[in-house]
């Protein structure tokens, strides 16, 4: 029984080793984000900030044995935000580049993304090339506005180009008729396209391929290493319950094929069953 007893505590005192959850380690990560940026981190119909990256920092966080908290912030001013100690991590489907490698300590990448050329259905943009003279607009400090500032024959070319603060009211101004062209990340693009098919449509060419991370204060070290240990098991398993959601949602949809393909037969099952 005393061996047993000994045994139980070494292991727990090796889990909380494990774990990171020292006296000195931190008990609280701030997070700050975009919270127009679905479907990474955006409000609901309840105003909760919901979204792929809220739950992934959630699950991280968690195994790290830290609360989390998400703050909204001005997209072009997080350097200084970050910089200021107002907050302690930038988790919104940040682009690894080589300005931002300069200029904060990065995660491990969690997922792949491209900048693509979204236009309004109908347009006749259908290639880079025909943004010539057309009014083009990018997210302030955004990946977009990163490429679009070193392009200088792309942007010499332009009638207009136009930086917001935030990408809807990029999609405001696209609706209003102001815009011609926008350049977006891809998720985010994907996620209007969907939820709109008969109003966007993304150029076939895009202006690159990325990776996205999160990001820390240079010097700070210590949210990082405890977020990669974690990052790579929370990613699993917020993606297997995207998958397992996935599925039964196609589940339903064939259900609701079926009946609405079948409709005698059903009825039919539903008259021998004397409902």
């Amino acid at each position: 029984m005393k061996k047993f007893l000994l045994l139980a505590m070494t292991l727990l005192m090796a889990l909380s080793l494990v774990a990171g959850c020292g006296s000195d380690s931190p008990k609280k990560m701030v997070i700050g984000l975009d919270d127009n940026f679905a479907p990474m981190g955006f409000r609901n119909e309840k105003n909760e900030i919901v979204g792929y990256d809220i739950d992934l920092a959630k699950e991280a966080c968690k195994r790290a044995g830290m609360e989390v908290e998400f703050k909204p912030i001005d997209w072009a001013s997080k350097e200084a935000e970050i910089k200021g100690k107002r907050i302690d991590a930038i988790w919104n489907c940040f682009t690894v580049n080589p300005e931002r490698q300069e200029a904060y300590t990065l995660s491990k990448p969690y997922m792949v993304n491209a900048q693509l050329v979204v236009v309004p259905k109908g347009s006749e943009i259908t290639k880079i090339a025909d943004l010539k003279g057309k009014v083009l607009a990018v997210q302030d400090d955004s990946t977009g506005s990163y490429i679009l500032d070193r392009n200088n024959e792309l942007r010499t070319s332009l009638k207009d180009y136009r930086k917001y603060p935030d990408f809807a009211a990029v999609y405001m101004d696209m609706d209003a008729g102001r815009i011609d062209a926008m350049v977006v990340d891809a998720v985010l693009a994907r996620y209007y396209m969907v939820k709109h098919p008969d109003k966007y449509v993304a150029l076939e060419e895009n202006l690159g391929d990325e990776v996205v991370a999160v990001a820390f204060r240079k010097d700070d070290k210590e949210y990082s290493e405890k977020i990669n240990k974690a990052l790579v098991l929370s990613r699993l398993k917020i993606l297997g319950i995207i998958a397992v959601v996935a599925m039964i949602a196609l589940l339903i949809q064939d259900f609701v094929a079926f009946m609405k393909g079948n409709d005698s037969l059903i009825g039919s099952l539903f008259d021998k069953a004397g409902i």
